[in-house]
């Protein structure tokens, strides 16, 4: 079983909520996850998606950590093609010396998934080549050895232990274990692929300033409930979600389950709602903590970072209360 969980939030919009309320909601979400034990809380990074409200990943963390005390906050992740490095150091140098102690910096590679969104932001896919070099540039302003912009410093951050995560699928996980970093893999409904990404992540590691051994952390959905039907309605509406994406080209914001099961789909919609549906782990405590101990094997992973979004956040948070029981938090 894998002891140490930990929660990203992606601040999804639920149809009759402003967007506002989404954020409202993280925080919220993040003061409970405190209460029951969860090790940290992240926050994503989005652009221009309709079912998204967290664009501003280290904004968001600053609101998370100034309403709670003690969990770790962070971003999962601050994707920074986007960005120039030297920003990213400051603006972490800023968290961490607001909250010191418990500001966690992971990174992604991705850019914006639309041409339009690339064009705002000054970006294209070819950026996200240039990620091992920005991230090796990013640390350099932590700990004071970029060499590229003499006499520049990044202030606060210069000097400060951020502790950096890598979001990964398959070349990201090489260049975490170059750079001697943590991993974050997913997802789960993939584990096979996970457990030959995070397999040569541990065999290509090598020990750095900013860790001397492997760190693996598998993310995925996960679904707790009273009984196996409860748990699965959870998973319903970011299900029909993405199926209206993968359709539509659309990602909307979520619907109440009930209403999704109700809807007359399509062939097409319903083949991709089903596989939306299929894999994640779900269910009874029982059957959840036999999963989790499934993927504990298979991964050896240190720590679970559980993605879960729904329109019932009575049901989010009891799932939640359900799974910290299951791992004795």
């Amino acid at each position: 079983m894998i002891r140490t969980l930990s929660i990203l939030d992606r601040s999804r919009t639920r149809e009759g909520y402003e967007a506002a309320q989404a954020l409202r909601d993280t925080v919220e979400l993040a003061h409970a996850a405190e209460e029951l034990g969860y090790h940290r809380f992240w926050v994503s990074e989005h652009h221009s998606v309709p079912g998204v409200a967290g664009s501003a990943p280290t904004v968001l963390a600053a609101a998370v950590a100034g309403a709670t005390r003690r969990i770790r906050v962070g971003t999962g992740g601050v994707m920074l093609p986007n960005h120039q490095p030297l920003v990213v150091a400051e603006q972490f140098g800023v968290l961490e010396a607001l909250f010191p102690g418990r500001i966690d910096m992971g990174l992604g590679r991705s850019v914006g998934f639309t041409n339009g969104i690339r064009r705002a932001l000054g970006r294209d896919t070819v950026d996200a080549d240039r990620f091992e070099e920005q991230l090796a540039e990013l640390l350099g302003w932590l700990d004071g050895t970029q060499q590229a912009h003499p006499e520049v410093h990044a202030r606060p951050a210069e000097g400060l232990r951020i502790p950096a995560y890598v979001l990964a699928t398959g070349e990201g996980a090489g260049i975490a274990a170059r750079a001697g970093l943590p991993l974050v893999v997913g997802d789960l409904r993939a584990r096979g692929k996970v457990t030959e990404v995070v397999g040569a992540y541990r065999k290509e590691f090598r020990p750095s300033a900013w860790g001397a051994e492997p760190y693996v952390v598998v993310s995925g959905t996960v679904a707790v409930a009273a009984t196996p039907e409860e748990a699965r309605r959870i998973l319903v509406p970011e299900a029909w979600s993405l199926a209206q994406a993968r359709t539509r080209g659309s990602f909307p914001p979520l619907r109440p389950a009930e209403q999704v099961e109700a809807l007359a789909m399509t062939p097409k919609e319903r083949e991709l709602y089903e596989g939306a549906l299929a894999g994640h782990v779900h269910g009874t405590e029982e059957q959840v903590a036999a999963e989790l101990t499934e993927v504990a094997g298979l991964t050896g992973a240190d720590e679970l970072l559980v993605t879960t979004s729904t329109h019932d956040r009575t049901a989010l948070l009891d799932s939640y209360r359900r799974l910290a029981r299951i791992t004795g938090l």
